[in-house]
């Protein structure tokens, strides 16, 4: 688990957030659903319809939005360690370079 990548850490969690918020979702539907079965008058049975629509559609726009913020997060971790990788190669690549003027300038004071 230690060599796993962050990223898909991230990617794998928020699925499982998904799946759970989505059951939540539809177990708040079936509750106004069953409440609009049992309701003794017209109005109130178009109510709880109404608010069984409006409890998926809202809680399916909140679990998009946690979805794409966790994609974000996933995406600028990936991101920035690609970042970090890059610029420690470059790093090790402009080492030898200052090794060598280093060694110049040692040169030059053992000389005067």
């Amino acid at each position: 688990m230690a060599d796993a990548d962050l990223d898909a850490i991230i990617r794998q969690l928020a699925k499982q957030q998904h799946k759970t918020l989505t059951a939540a979702v539809k177990k708040r539907r079936d509750r106004y659903a069953a409440l609009a079965a049992k309701a003794k008058d017209a109005e109130t049975k178009k109510r709880y319809r109404q608010l069984a629509k409006d409890a998926v559609e809202i809680g399916t726009a909140t679990v998009k939005r946690l979805q794409m913020s966790a994609d974000n997060a996933a995406y600028s971790y990936a991101r920035s360690i690609r970042q970090a990788i890059e610029a420690s190669s470059a790093i090790k690549k402009a080492a030898p370079s200052l090794q060598v003027i280093s060694a110049k300038k040692a040169a030059k004071k053992a000389k005067g």
